[in-house]
């Protein structure tokens, strides 16, 4: 059966939940999740915010779509309530679901490059490839970590994502958050991002003069990625069709 048909369970927003599980397996089979923590969210009311979400720590190598909790990030008494999410991801996946409408979606590891990246005292991404220039002037530099997302963190992250076009967080000594309209919107801008990230990594490692694109030719590419017709749901079809030929649950 394909990940759409099955719907043993009656739960809303199902096939949200399935892309959001696919997105899950993935990132852990690409080795960019951590352990039990990071979290990823999905709006799933028109001002944003009621979101679904992980369940407290369950790996994302196990999640199913039925497992998805939903969350108000306008009730002040949700951890106290059974099945609560991590304190973490309630206080920056709460923060940002409240404040940033346009934050659909939003995706929040510690996967590598990206990581490296943000523990560089320069966390620029400077446009030294097709994959870097895709994020020229499209994301935004949080320099002033506080410790681990309680509230407080949420609230004065989700305040830095206040142009609608920056749509990546380079967060300074902790990870990296991205944000998007769509599960297959942001998992492939997750994507991207974590391989531009390794290239410019790998690239300062050789030691040799970097060649960066002009500023001009870099927003041109940006914008021309932007406009590419259907690139972000043709790639998570694709790894539900993987899943689905292997025999995953993860649409259960």
């Amino acid at each position: 059966m394909t990940a759409i048909t099955q719907l043993a369970p009656n739960l809303d927003h199902w096939q949200e939940r399935v892309d959001l599980a696919a997105a899950f397996r993935w990132t852990a089979r690409l080795n960019m999740h951590e352990a039990v923590a990071n979290h990823f969210s999905l709006s799933i009311n028109e001002d944003g915010t009621r979101f679904l979400m992980n369940p407290n720590q369950m790996h994302f190598a196990r999640i199913k779509a039925s497992d998805l909790i939903e969350v108000d990030a306008n009730d002040p008494d949700t951890l106290s309530r059974p099945g609560a999410p991590d304190p973490t991801a309630w206080g920056l996946h709460g923060g940002l679901h409240r404040h940033c409408p346009h934050a659909r979606c939003a995706m929040h590891v510690h996967s590598i490059h990206a990581t490296v990246l943000a523990s560089l005292a320069d966390s620029r991404l400077p446009p030294i490839d097709q994959n870097c220039a895709t994020f020229f002037n499209r994301y935004v530099i949080d320099d002033g970590y506080g410790g681990l997302a309680f509230e407080d963190e949420g609230e004065r992250c989700a305040a830095l994502f206040s142009d609608p076009k920056q749509k990546v967080m380079i967060m300074g000594n902790h990870g990296v958050m991205i944000i998007g309209d769509s599960v297959a919107d942001t998992f492939n801008r997750l994507y991207y991002f974590e391989r531009a990230a390794e290239t410019y990594i790998r690239a300062l490692q050789t030691g040799q003069k970097l060649r960066i694109l002009s500023d001009e030719v870099a927003e041109k590419t940006a914008r021309e990625l932007e406009d590419y017709p259907g690139q972000a749901e043709k790639h998570l079809s694709e790894l539900k069709a993987i899943l689905d030929a292997e025999g995953s649950d993860y649409a259960a």
